[in-house]
């Protein structure tokens, strides 16, 4: 498959985003753009455990619903769900009512509660990861990287679940940590400029 297709206003974009408007404005305003706000890097790595067998299109359907339940991912207010929380939300036919997901990011929750009072953020932590070098073409899309496998690790020697290399290259590509956008997709430059200007978190 092409890196690249045009769409319906005549712009090439990653191909991935083609199928749907859905998809193409989460790509043009969402994917790759660099975020260091921890809410939001935290709801990334829980919609990517969400996702984990299934597609990015029925995450996106069904993400708003997520973020009412889950109170727009606030670490602290998910940190103290209770096994009460957990039987409400497998009632809930607006989410991904998988149990272990579900309970993975409420563990979650508590284990970036202490990674936050150890490194400062969650985004100090996770921007270590980020290549410092610029990225090499690949003749292929990826789906780990050498950065990927060992936040992975890292994070799964924190006791975090659902966080598989896959899963967690998935959540650089798409805060930006990485710049996957294909060479000709139009945003690939709007990215790459919002990367170089930003300061890198620190503890």
């Amino acid at each position: 498959m092409s890196a690249t297709l045009l769409g319906p206003d005549g712009r090439r974009r990653c191909a991935w985003c083609i199928a749907t408007a859905q998809y193409r404005a989460y790509h043009d305003n969402e994917w790759g753009f660099p975020v260091t706000d921890d809410r939001r890097l935290f709801e990334k790595l829980s919609l990517e455990g969400f996702q984990c067998g299934l597609s990015w299109r029925t995450i996106l359907q069904k993400r708003a619903r997520l973020r009412a339940v889950f109170h727009q991912f606030d670490i602290g207010r998910i940190a103290r769900f209770t096994t009460r929380d957990v039987i409400r939300l497998l009632g809930d036919a607006g989410i991904v009512r998988h149990r272990g997901k579900i309970e993975a990011v409420i563990h979650n929750a508590r284990r970036a509660e202490e990674l936050i009072l150890r490194e400062g953020s969650l985004a100090a932590f996770v921007w270590r990861y980020a290549p410092r070098t610029p990225q090499a073409r690949r003749s292929a899309p990826a789906s780990t990287s050498a950065e990927s496998i060992a936040l992975s690790k890292d994070l799964k020697k924190l006791g975090w679940r659902f966080v598989g290399p896959t899963t967690v290259y998935a959540f650089m590509q798409a805060m930006g940590l990485v710049n996957d956008h294909a060479e000709a997709c139009v945003v690939r430059a709007q990215v790459e400029r919002a990367r170089r200007g930003l300061s890198r978190p620190s503890s």
